[in-house]
């Protein structure tokens, strides 16, 4: 997948195929645009991405924590087929753009666009002013074909990234699943940390996730890990550890069910599945130990 990042600048060779949005948890609505272009593939148009570097909301300054991180949605975009992904930046002069003036020089001029996908709730432009409509409007003069996508009903309502956040927020992991398409994941390099898990017979892998990066309740979740091209089952602490430290720092400490190997320095992601309890405060490690215990026991019982 080629990644256009950092600049305005760009010429695409060939026809595109163009889903547009922040694409945040990349949600089954998300998916079912992206499906839109790639299934464009077949006609020889390039599947794009155009996205933005910063959101609209965080460069207004109303900025919520993400669903999906900038290294999260690559990976995704690159797993589903798209060809081009553009990390459109964000600023003054970006954002000052008119409408037309964003579907005459990058739609039609930069990007050669002969199809694109869109929802209902589209923005785009001088104070989110484009819109579908628009799209529709200026199809004929500048040669593409729009395609109305209805949304995805999960649950009787629409799926939508603020019902994704919801959810993650309440540590319904189950719910957000069923809208994301797929668990609410975390990824992070495995960090070294006080190893006492080591020393007490339960090592465990340590990330701490990007900042900007929403986190469900502090709590033990079941989980799974991808590794590569493994995928391991898991149980894993969202939180900060209280009962071995006391840095405040938030972390997903993960212990591997039957797995031996070092993680130190390697990009995992962990799978939070569904929620077991709150994080504690022990008054021992043998207390901790024996709480640790019982969780892996109820974990390798979860399907």
């Amino acid at each position: 997948m080629k990644i256009i990042e950092k600049t305005t600048e760009f010429w695409l060779d060939g026809r595109s195929a163009v889903a547009i949005g922040k694409f945040d948890g990349v949600h089954l609505g998300h998916r079912k645009l992206l499906h839109k272009i790639t299934e464009q593939k077949s006609k020889g148009l390039q599947a794009v991405v155009f996205t933005f570097d910063t959101s609209a909301a965080a460069f207004f300054g109303g900025a919520d924590k993400e669903l999906t991180t900038l290294a999260e949605k690559r990976r995704i975009f690159e797993a589903m087929g798209v060809d081009v992904l553009i990390e459109f930046p964000l600023n003054r002069d970006t954002a000052a753009t008119k409408p037309q003036e964003f579907i005459q020089r990058y739609l039609a001029s930069q990007m050669h666009t002969a199809y694109i996908c869109a929802g209902d709730d589209l923005s785009f432009g001088y104070r989110g002013a484009g819109n579908y409509e628009l799209l529709e409007q200026y199809a004929g003069a500048f040669g593409y074909r729009a395609e109305l996508i209805d949304k995805v009903a999960v649950g009787g309502a629409a799926v939508s990234s603020t019902r994704v956040r919801e959810a993650v927020r309440k540590g319904d992991m189950e719910s957000a699943a069923r809208m994301l398409g797929m668990p609410y994941s975390v990824s992070g390099i495995v960090e070294h940390g006080r190893q006492l898990g080591r020393t007490i017979g339960m090592p465990t892998a340590n990330i701490v996730p990007d900042a900007d990066k929403l986190l469900p309740p502090n709590g033990v979740y079941y989980s799974r890990a991808v590794i590569g091209d493994r995928i391991c089952r898991g149980i894993s602490n969202v939180g900060c550890r209280p009962t071995v430290s006391e840095d405040p720092k938030i972390g997903v400490e993960t212990y591997l069910y039957d797995f031996a190997d070092r993680l130190y320095g390697q990009d995992i992601t962990v799978q939070l599945l569904a929620y077991r309890r709150p994080e504690m405060r022990f008054d021992s490690l043998e207390s901790l130990k024996a709480q640790m215990e019982a969780d892996i026991a109820a974990g390798r019982d979860h399907a």
